[in-house]
């Protein structure tokens, strides 16, 4: 029902360059679907993708078909989406021309495409995203019929009368086609799904069924479920689970799904009576069940009378929605009408509006509105011919992943009317008309809104722009769109000190596959200036860190006007938020995880700062159980990284040092003396006399005995020590959940994922000995007889071996009062072993990279956790799960990336018009997959109170002059302050503990800094900052201030 069955056209993008240049025929009208057989998916570029949406939905939006109506900012973001998300088709319909106010909101316009076909004009940038898309257009009158061809169908730009029309065809088509209208008008938006009367939602919110260990289970009615404490049971009541490995209590392996009730952190009651059942003995893993729902839309002719819940997105506004509904109704009688959009700023066209909502209104009945707010009207009237950039980035955002939940099934559905107005973003001060004017140019849309005032704010301004991956281009092409940094007196600086790599493609989208290898911030800077060639941008390619403050100095901070963090990582917002909050700067932050993103405005004395909350570090699992008793796929890939990284890279590179400085290395060793520097040592020993490696024979011999080493004789040594019932201390199990016994795996080479393990380990083991690898190792038959060739001694298990369980031991490696001794034999014996080795040799360690997916690097180590997995009876997971673990790969997809953008724009109205009160600020936090959308206000910052002072952590307290200690203690003093401890970075000026500080009182600050902390203040910074712990005279800390002494 998701996706039909069509026929299966030849020849694909052959078919696809003649029929992108057939449109360029406007007498031609090609909306019929030219395509072949659904691509294979290219896993390096769709990784973060196929990370939040599987490989089933993205084949499924791989055979999706889909129209997009309208080719305004909105429209053009809605068609980027889609074609970075790799739909099959993308059929473009408009059969308007382009005009100036589209450059405002549409990035793949230029000014020399005025006067064309909107959808024609598109196409071949739109195509430069993603050749795997067939993208055609039709420029003359759509007809219903036509809408046959497609699984969804979006409208931007479409009467009241002709969307019914559209939408009932769609409804009542067998199977139906998913029908969504959505508006931008100024600083409003709207959108409306219809998917039919029997839609299936295959999937409600992406996220992973939720697990538990089994402790106990009750011989009860209904049944206790104990789970271990290892984590917290995310378990809801009416929650549908299966069972799967119970001992004891079997009855409930048979896979029937069973409601729970009672959900606590830690147990949950089992809908069922169990009395009969086996006594439970031990094991057992409860899974969440998803099960599908199943919605049935209205559609538009009547749901727009019986609109039902809108989805709401701010709590502040909740009588918007209802009133919204009206006004785009109202808006859409003034344009059938008067065959125009209300003028900006007109008072008599507002009215005009008005007065339509209140006659729909006075239609309503029971649902009548009892007041409506005309000066909400007066403004969605004024600015509604404007497609403004933000609002198209958001609801491009919005609409594209409805959409792919259309053609897919995976997420919950916008269920059905969406409204939303930004009305917040307009200048505190009421705009006059003539502000409004056209000034013929790009940026007339937006002037209709925010009047020519703020515009020229906009182009003048100096913005920081952190990081230039998937948010950077995303924020490049809407700054360049609205004109931030576009006059001579603005400047836009963005830094990224990263380059562009195959899978930044699906998202990244100002990147093309031909600028692989090249800095993103260059290639990004470059095409936001081909989006708007006024755009006055520098593009840099610092990490802005502590180490690169003489490029990022004082001069450059204290001219900005705002900073835009486009960043991946805490470290990097942490430090960027600590500069904006030392130079009192204001930060819009953003992040995307999957289909979740969220805002945060950070501005100067109204707002906490980023670093003011913290999310809780993430658990990570004890190091004996990664080690020796896993329980999850997780522990196993972690562990197979680790020895990944311990073979390949650590010990080739301990190695090489060695070798590039015998005696220098040896002298390290020595001072260190522990457990540590011995293994080293060891490790370098076995890698060059033991497992040496000559030839490929050496390369797959070695591989052979890691497998057995690893799967057979660990297993066999941990259990002998550490028997099936074996006893703890205590008398309890000792294999008690969540520890899982394990068994050996007896190797065979006709087990191919074996035989592709042993593949992988040869190869690269080789690789780090600069080992050619001839043709035949990739047969699998001539492969199989070199393994059988490798001679696998017998293995007999130790008594007294030490396997370590404490959960809290950080390190494997027990110390020895021998170190130092075994250290001197180990040197020796290397030293001797270096000698018979060829001249000039060295190894070349392998870097784990995860986006090759020829390098054979996954391979090793899905290959390592898959056979851990299999030693204890875990689920094994193939190569792509485990890419996602492994390679800690972020969910990324482009729709989620867009609404950041959108949200986090719409405050840099706000930013850069200045007067705005916290309350008119939004944080948000938002998930497409559910849908939900949460935004509140900014919390403000923690006030601290000392007698007749107050301060926050924006506030930093100066004082002019080349100061002495004693002479920075008495001005403090004076504020009732009694400093006892002054401190610059990490060095201790004065301590009133220390009787020798008291020498240093007359010294200047500067001075002591210099001589203690070794601080020397850089030429270009005039002044040295310092911490200060200070107590009332009632001994109570106070809290105060950075204190900065401008000495220069």
């Amino acid at each position: 029902m998701l996706t039909r069955k069509r026929e299966e056209l030849a020849g694909e993008v052959d078919d696809l360059q003649k029929k992108t240049r057939a449109d360029e025929d406007p007498a031609k009208d090609n909306h019929a679907m030219t395509t072949g057989r659904a691509p294979e998916i290219d896993e390096d570029l769709h990784s973060r993708q196929l990370a939040v949406y599987g490989r089933e939905t993205m084949k499924r939006l791989f055979g999706s078909n889909v129209l997009v109506s309208g080719l305004n900012g909105l429209g053009a973001e809605i068609a980027k989406n889609l074609v970075l998300a790799g739909v099959k088709s993308v059929t473009l319909h408009d059969d308007d021309k382009v005009d100036l106010w589209d450059l405002s909101s549409n990035f793949f316009l230029s000014e020399k495409d005025v006067c064309q076909n909107r959808a024609q004009a598109c196409v071949q940038k739109l195509q430069e995203l993603n050749n795997a898309v067939i993208i055609s257009t039709i420029t003359s009158d759509l007809t219903k019929e036509q809408l046959s061809n497609f699984q969804a169908v979006v409208f931007t730009d479409i009467s009241l009368e002709k969307a019914v029309e559209f939408d009932s065809y769609c409804h009542n088509h067998q199977p139906p086609i998913a029908f969504i209208k959505s508006e931008i008008r100024g600083l409003f938006g709207s959108v409306f799904c219809d998917f039919g009367p029997e839609f299936t939602v295959l999937d409600v919110d992406g996220e992973e069924p939720h697990t538990g260990i089994v402790a106990s289970i009750s011989n009860d009615n209904p049944a206790l479920v104990s789970c271990v404490d290892d984590e917290r049971l995310e378990f809801q009541d009416g929650d549908l689970v299966v069972f799967s490995e119970v001992h004891g209590m079997t009855e409930l392996n048979d896979g029937k799904p069973r409601k729970i009730k009672n959900a606590r952190p830690y147990s949950f009651t089992l809908e069922e009576d169990t009395t009969s059942y086996g006594t439970y003995f031990r094991g057992g893993i409860v899974t969440q069940v998803k099960p599908p729902k199943f919605l049935k839309f209205k559609p538009l002719k009547e749901a727009i009378k019986e609109p039902g819940e809108f989805l709401m997105s701010d709590f502040s506004k909740l009588d918007h929605p209802p009133l919204l509904h009206l006004a785009f109704q109202a808006l859409d009688k003034f344009k059938n009408e008067l065959k125009r959009f209300p003028i900006a700023g007109s008072t008599d066209d507002a009215q005009r509006l008005i007065d339509f909502a209140v006659s729909i209104n006075e239609t309503l009945g029971d649902s009548k509105l009892e007041e409506l707010d005309k000066k909400l009207l007066h403004h969605f009237a004024s600015g509604s011919r404007a497609v403004l950039n933000p609002m198209a980035a958001m609801f491009g955002g919005i609409v594209g992943q409805e959409v792919v939940k259309a053609c897919s099934g995976k997420f919950h559905p916008l269920y059905q009317f969406f409204y939303f107005d930004s009305v917040e973003s307009l200048p505190v001060e009421p705009l006059v008309p003539g502000e409004l004017k056209p000034e013929n140019t790009r940026y007339d849309a937006q002037i209709s809104v925010f009047g020519s005032k703020l515009q020229r704010k906009l182009e003048q301004a100096k913005i920081f722009m952190v990081g230039s991956g998937a948010l950077g281009c995303e924020f490049l092409k809407n700054l360049a769109l609205m004109g931030i940094s576009c006059s001579e007196n603005g400047k836009l600086t963005v830094t990224d000190d990263d380059v562009i790599e195959k899978s930044n493609l699906s998202r990244q989208f100002l990147f093309r596959d031909w600028n692989i290898g090249q800095p993103k911030s260059t290639v990004a800077a470059t095409a936001a200036m081909a989006i708007n060639p006024k755009l006055h941008v520098e593009a840099l390619q610092n990490r802005a860190s502590p180490e690169t403050e003489n490029v990022f100095n004082d001069a450059f901070w204290e001219s900005l006007d705002a900073v835009v963090n486009a960043l991946d990582n805490v470290t990097a917002r942490m430090y960027i938020d600590s500069r904006c909050v030392y130079f009192q700067k204001p930060l819009l932050e953003s992040g995307t995880l999957g289909a979740k993103c969220n805002t945060q405005m950070v501005i100067p004395h109204l707002t906490e700062n980023y670093g003011a909350s913290r999310d809780p570090p993430e658990k990570q699992a004890p190091m004996c159980t990664v080690h020796s008793f896993p329980h999850n796929i997780d522990h196993c890939l972690t562990w197979a990284r680790s020895e990944f990284e311990g073979l390949l890279e650590k010990t080739p590179t301990e190695v090489n040092a060695f070798l590039s400085n015998p005696s220098g290395y040896a002298t390290a060793a020595r001072t260190a003396g522990d457990a540590q520097a011995r293994d080293q040592l060891e490790r370098i020993i076995e890698c060059l006399e033991r497992e040496k490696c000559e030839t490929i024979q050496d390369c797959i011999t070695w591989a052979r005995l890691k497998f057995e080493d690893y799967f057979s004789n660990r297993v066999k040594q941990l259990t002998f020590t550490f028997p099936e019932d074996a006893m703890t201390s205590s008398g309890a199990p000792f294999w008690s959940a969540p520890k899982r016994f394990p068994r050996p795996l007896e190797f065979s080479t006709s087990d191919p994922s074996q035989l592709n393990f042993i593949l992988a380990a040869a190869i690269l083991r080789a690789e780090t000995f600069g080992i050619s690898i001839p043709d035949w190792t990739k047969n699998p038959a001539k492969l199989a007889e070199a393994v059988d060739k490798v001679i696998v001694p017998d293995f007999q298990p130790k008594q007294g071996v030490k396997i370590v369980t404490d959960e809290k031991a950080t390190s494997l490696s027990s110390a020895s009062v021998d170190d130092a001794a075994v250290i001197e034999e180990l040197i020796a014996k290397l030293e001797a072993i270096s000698k018979t080795l060829p001249p000039g040799f060295h190894m070349k360690p392998i870097e784990f990279e995860k986006d090759d997916d020829t390098n054979y690097h996954m391979d090793v180590i899905a290959g390592f956790a898959n056979m851990r997995a299999r030693n204890y009876s875990i689920p094994e997971v193939d190569k792509l799960k485990a890419k996602f673990i492994a390679g800690r790969i972020i969910p990324a997809i482009a729709t989620s990336t867009a609404m950041a953008t959108g949200l986090v724009c719409l405050e840099l109205y706000k930013v850069l018009a200045g007067g705005h009160k916290v309350e008119d600020y939004r944080n948000t936090f938002a998930n497409l997959a559910i849908p939900l959308f949460s935004m509140a206000e900014p919390v403000p910052p923690k006030t601290i109170k000392h007698q007749d002072m107050a301060w926050t952590v924006w506030d930093r307290w100066t004082i002019t002059g080349n100061i002495t200690l004693r002479e920075l203690l008495d001005w403090l003093k004076e504020k009732g302050l009694n400093a006892y401890s002054i401190s610059c970075g990490t060095s201790l000026l004065y301590n009133s503990m220390f009787p020798r500080h008291k020498e240093r009182l007359d010294k200047k600050v500067v001075d002591v800094a210099r001589e203690v902390a070794k601080v020397e203040v850089p030429p270009y910074r005039r002044h040295l900052d310092v911490v200060v712990a200070c107590e009332d005279d009632d001994d109570n800390d106070v809290d105060i201030p950075l204190v900065s002494i401008y000495f220069r």
